[in-house]
């Protein structure tokens, strides 16, 4: 199978002919039709962040089943399923505690890394990214890392729903658990944020604030739900937001994964609010705050995954789509082939896209 190859930090991804093993135990072969193209994609692909190489990145993918190991009861070969990073083990702490999102056991969920690989070239292993690996026509994953969906909703914009949409309406809705009524300041406009503003209107939020350096994302955000704007670059976002709040925000999110909006997401918020912090930061940054704003109980926190259970949740966001309630097909700004996947990367670092999807024959 062909698959986007990541070598090393800086370098383009290469297409290469890999081999993907038979499914076994609880494993299933899944054939790629859609793979939405991610920003935490591209910061192991600048070096942001350390990842073992060989490896195939992308996961927020969707596809049909084709093979299942002999202890698969979960799908069935013609299965319609969404791949979810957050494969859970289903008996540890963190799963029974209603939290799979946080499993500390997905070592049981892979194979013995002295066995076979999943995935080789030639005699090689390669990684699969959280171990989905979705830049590639053929996924082999573990039955808990997908989630079966109906096949009404066309798989291209169900791979959304694999991270972008999961993200943004979990952290409203699992994370932050936005109230009706409430005020909403959601900093960058990319997949991740778009999701969290079409949450905040299901929520019912009564103001949500767009906050983005490029205003035709802020037009889209618009579309989305966003009732305000403001140009992060023209003016100073945290005085602007809490002029249009009349004080400050219940809620703010940030979607784009730098110390200094994750610390202007804070001090934008009305007493008593919270701060969501989603985007992935450095791990060299440090988010500096000043102790004199929790004497009026600010909060800010993380979320990874918006808290998901995601064979509760991932059906429910299916339906919104189907009652015309989320917008995905809106969500995909551009389809590439595979071998487009470089290009893909720099319109999304140039902000040409809310989100590029690679479909596959």
């Amino acid at each position: 199978m062909k698959a986007a190859v990541f070598r090393e930090p800086g370098k383009p991804l290469t297409i290469e002919d890999l081999h993907v093993d038979k499914p076994r135990g609880r494993e299933v072969l899944v054939r790629t039709v859609a793979a939405g193209v991610c920003h935490s994609d591209l910061h192991f692909v600048e070096g942001l962040y350390p990842y073992p190489a060989p490896a195939v990145l992308g996961h927020e993918s969707a596809g049909i089943v084709e093979q299942v190991g002999e202890q698969v009861t979960y799908v069935s070969p013609g299965d319609h399923v969404i791949a979810c990073l957050t494969v859970f083990c289903g008996s540890c702490e963190q799963c029974l505690s209603g939290r799979p999102n946080l499993c500390s056991n997905r070592a049981a969920t892979q194979r013995d890394p002295s066995g076979e690989p999943r995935l080789k070239l030639g005699n090689e292993m390669v990684h699969q990214f959280m171990d989905i690996g979705g830049y590639a026509e053929k996924m082999l994953l573990h039955e808990n890392a997908v989630v079966k969906v109906t096949k009404e909703i066309p798989l291209d914009r169900a791979a959304l729903i694999g991270c972008a949409v999961t993200t943004g309406l979990g952290a409203v809705f699992n994370t932050a658990k936005v109230q009706p009524g409430s005020s909403v300041a959601v900093f960058g406009c990319g997949g991740v944020g778009l999701a969290v503003v079409q949450g905040a209107k299901l929520a019912g939020a009564r103001q949500i604030i767009a906050v983005d350096v490029f205003e035709h994302k802020l037009e889209t955000a618009k579309k989305f739900g966003a009732t305000h704007t403001v140009v992060a670059a023209g003016d100073n976002p945290v005085r602007k937001i809490r002029e249009l709040s009349g004080g400050g925000v219940d809620y703010s999110f940030e979607a784009i994964g730098k110390k200094e909006t994750a610390e202007q997401a804070f001090y934008c918020l009305a007493p008593g609010g919270t701060a969501t912090v989603i985007g992935m930061v450095p791990g060299k940054d440090k988010i500096e705050i000043d102790g004199r704003h929790f004497l009026v109980e600010k909060r800010i926190q993380g979320t990874f995954m918006g808290s998901a259970r995601h064979r509760i949740d991932i059906p429910r966001y299916v339906d919104f789509y189907l009652q015309g309630r989320l917008n995905l097909d809106d969500m995909v700004t551009r389809r590439r082939r595979l071998d487009e996947i470089n290009q893909a990367f720099e319109a999304m670092k140039a902000g040409e896209v809310v989100r590029t999807v690679l479909t596959f024959n």
